[in-house]
């Protein structure tokens, strides 16, 4: 929006037309969404708490989580807000990829409002159904797909990148190619939602990975850069650096909220949108394993759910008493049975993730 109106205002104003750059437009981005959510958010948490739109919490978890009970949720509300009007003030609206993260982001999260909804303000604990919840999710996400594989216009745009290794490239038919992005964008939106347990447990990630995501996306969209770096060049990607440092912003002003002791959780609405954003994007860049590497604290926290209940079911199946792999899952609540502090679950967590970003980042040179 802004943009369309700088670049009418630069064919009398030269000044103008440095807004054409992408690089800073992500850092007003990045500003915007960050005062948005300031702005907004004190205002949003009374209201949430006026509505008592408050969190409950699972009796047979730690015990030390009782007194978050009655914590206003749904703020993850505030974050969509603040990167949808940064996003369509700052970004390109006449390219394709700004608006397929944009309504995927905010289709997802329209699923986890329904969720949270139904939780805290018709006291149903169930929610959304898992098979409604999983639908919803699936429509979308394979609707990418279809879009994706019938819009690419060259075959490195569908092709499957491992990295670290510069020629481990691997053509993917249509099926193959609409299957992995399911997948993706499936898996790290139920994976950031069941990593969001403990106070900044999962933003923080959530932000440092979104930042990653936004070099690699100027970097493909760079025909000289990408061409430098051994990546596929994907014009117009360039402009998910705009998207991906809106999430950035909006993320670290909700970490002010929802730092220890939080004021406020993300709920449903927040998690799942913010999982499946990280997921379109890096399908659309081409890093999906990168993706997989730096979201690793993500990837853990999915894997040990899926673990704790496949074991417990075929241990119940086999000798008629269930077992489990971990004292709590997910992982978080482990290492809390264990004897961690919450803070010193959530920094520990953090601090891999950087490390994971990291190596992410070091794939774009290191082949």
């Amino acid at each position: 929006m802004l943009l369309a109106l700088a670049q009418w205002f630069s064919q009398d104003i030269r000044t103008f037309s440095v807004f054409n750059y992408i690089t800073l437009r992500a850092v007003l981005a990045a500003m915007t969404s960050l005062f948005i959510s300031f702005m907004i958010g004190p205002a949003m948490i009374r209201k949430l708490t006026a509505m008592k739109i408050g969190q409950s919490v699972r009796s047979d978890g730690p015990q030390t989580h009782l007194v978050k009970a009655g914590t206003p949720t749904m703020g993850g509300a505030l974050i969509l807000i603040s990167v949808a009007a940064s996003t369509l003030l700052w970004g390109d609206l006449a390219n394709a990829y700004v608006w397929i993260v944009l309504l995927t982001t905010l289709g997802v999260g329209a699923i986890g409002w329904v969720d949270d909804y139904r939780k805290v303000v018709y006291r149903n604990s169930d929610g959304l159904s898992a098979k409604a919840k999983m639908f919803w999710q699936s429509l979308i996400a394979l609707s990418v797909g279809v879009y994706l594989w019938t819009h690419a216009t060259l075959p490195a745009h569908t092709e499957l990148i491992v990295p670290f290794l510069k020629y481990a490239v691997f053509p993917l038919g249509a099926l193959v190619f609409i299957v992995v992005v399911y997948l993706v964008i499936v898996g790290s939106s139920n994976a950031v939602n069941l990593t969001d347990g403990l106070d900044g447990l999962a933003i923080m990630p959530t932000v440092m990975v979104a930042s990653a995501l936004a070099i690699f996306s100027y970097v493909a969209g760079h025909a000289v850069f990408a061409k430098y770096l051994g990546v596929p060049h994907i014009p117009g990607a360039g402009e998910l650096a705009v998207f991906c440092a809106a999430i950035a912003g909006a993320g670290l002003a909700f970490l002010w909220f929802n730092a220890y002791p939080a004021e406020v959780f993300m709920g449903d609405v927040g998690a799942l949108a913010l999982g499946a954003a990280l997921g379109v994007v890096a399908v659309i860049v081409r890093q999906e394993i990168v993706l997989f590497i730096m979201g690793g604290v993500f990837v853990v926290e999915a894997v040990s759910v899926m673990l704790q209940v496949s074991y417990f079911k075929y241990t119940k199946k086999k000798t008629g008493v269930g077992k489990r792999i971990f004292l709590m899952a997910p992982l978080h609540h482990h290492f809390e049975q264990k004897g961690w502090k919450e803070t010193q679950v959530v920094v520990r967590f953090w601090i891999i993730t950087m490390l994971l970003v990291l190596l992410g980042l070091a794939t774009l040179k290191l082949r």
